[in-house]
């Protein structure tokens, strides 16, 4: 009777433990009844489910995964073939259609990936090269984020972020784009030089503009307090000759002799001459 009872408590044991699960906050689980799911747990904790065989829990990540695809070529706008490395954030947000549609991540990641790169080549076929390797790829990447979101959600996949790691141009035609590349960066540098030389001539000819202005302004002031001077002088020298003429007459002559005798002048002068008389004097 003790073994019986015994090996009930057993049974009781072992089918309570497999009754009671823990659902970890990294997971989500699918409940089966015989094979057909019947419900959903998305919150941690602690659950319960009927025995197996009658229902068994499938597990799924609840975290946001992260898939890398392989490199693919890619056709842009203006026919340039360009090898795209990308990936894709993607989350599974729904464990009940996942299951019923691709039931396991191998199969989610092949249908994942023929729909991002069907979308790729989609949206990077309406864009030239040079949109897609310059500042306008965020915005690419968003369309092709939110158009590759609306397809996998029939999945119960949510693509939250398609974003590319590289970009690069086949061996054959590396050189030949970057010829193009160069020589179209060698137009604009002298187009910016040209314009740059042209708008230098303008100042350089409104800077020798204001510079004569400038200068005829000056030399006519100039040329006007030079004749306030004179005018000023010979009233001077009016007020001087009226106060003593003869002082004036002789100091004027003397400015005259210092004009034009120096070390190599030579004088023959008369006896009678006022300027012999004044160096006899002297």
């Amino acid at each position: 009777m003790k073994k019986v009872i015994l090996i009930i408590g057993v049974l009781v044991v072992l089918l309570g433990l497999t009754s009671i699960f823990v659902v970890d906050e990294r997971e989500q689980v699918v409940i089966l009844q015989f094979g057909k799911p019947v419900r959903t747990i998305s919150e941690p904790g602690l659950n319960m489910k009927v025995p197996f065989p009658i229902q068994e829990k499938i597990i799924f990540d609840n975290r946001l995964l992260e898939y890398d695809s392989p490199p693919e070529e890619i056709l842009s706008k203006d026919k340039k073939t360009l090898i795209v490395d990308n990936y894709v954030r993607w989350k599974i947000v729904d464990p009940l259609q996942f299951l019923k549609t691709v039931q396991a991540i191998p199969t989610a990641l092949s249908r994942m990936d023929d729909i991002v790169y069907s979308e790729l080549r989609r949206e990077l076929g309406t864009h030239d090269m040079v949109d897609i390797i310059t500042d306008n790829r965020e915005a690419i990447m968003e369309v092709v984020t939110q158009a590759s979101n609306e397809a996998t959600m029939d999945y119960g996949i949510s693509v939250v972020d398609v974003r590319i790691r590289r970009v690069d141009l086949p061996t054959e035609n590396e050189e030949s784009i970057y010829a193009r590349m160069e020589a179209e960066r060698k137009r604009q540098a002298n187009k910016f030089r040209s314009e740059g030389e042209e708008e230098a001539q303008k100042i350089r000819a409104s800077t020798d503009k204001d510079k004569t202005i400038i200068l005829a302004d000056a030399y006519k002031e100039a040329e006007r307090f030079r004749g306030e001077g004179d005018a000023k002088a010979v009233e001077v020298y009016a007020e001087a000759y009226s106060a003593d003429p003869k002082f004036y007459e002789f100091v004027r002559t003397l400015d005259a002799y210092k004009k034009v005798i120096d070390e190599k002048t030579t004088l023959v002068l008369p006896s009678d001459s006022r300027l012999f008389k004044l160096l006899m004097d002297k």
